[in-house]
């Protein structure tokens, strides 16, 4: 579900906040080992991911090759600017488990994409958030973050540092 845009008389287009993801980037990955279970060991991985525009600018999609320690696999997102609400859908496709996921909806206020859904980890019911942190047109930051509490309280687990190639 969307979220509740609570700016309107701010409201903006933001169908070119995802431009700067536009082409081809290295990817440093680094992952909890475990998810909500109070672990504070990190693994660290490459990949790539290529990122292109789509439906005239009101969408994007991209290709990533993950090269998780003994297994590496492909993934990919789909962005979604809906000009009616001023906010993104994002999708993220896993080819391990090939199904579009639930959406995230948010949007980008001071540099920072903010992305929220529910979702469920291991059984239980989870918020789920993404951020993207002030990207430049060299430099990304991605971070996944869950919240077994509502919100209330995240642990992030996974953080993206792209450079462009």
């Amino acid at each position: 579900m969307p979220v509740k845009d609570d700016r309107p008389d701010e409201r903006r287009d933001g169908a070119g906040d995802f431009d700067f993801l536009h082409g081809a980037w290295r990817v440093h990955h680094r992952q909890r080992r475990e998810r909500l279970a109070g672990c504070d060991e990190w693994i660290e991985f490459g990949g790539t991911m290529e990122a292109d525009p789509i439906l005239g600018g009101l969408g994007n999609f991209d290709r990533n090759v993950i090269d998780l320690p003994g297994e590496r696999y492909e993934a990919s997102t789909l962005r979604l600017f809906h000009p009616d609400t001023g906010q993104w859908s994002l999708h993220w496709i896993d080819g391990r488990d090939p199904k579009i996921d639930p959406p995230l909806y948010g949007a980008f206020k001071d540099g920072v994409g903010t992305f929220f859904s529910d979702d469920s980890f291991r059984g239980r019911p989870i918020r789920l958030r993404f951020l993207w942190e002030r990207p430049t047109p060299t430099t990304a930051r991605w971070t996944q973050a869950f919240s077994a509490d509502g919100g209330a309280t995240w642990e992030i687990n996974w953080i993206m540092e792209f450079s462009r190639t």
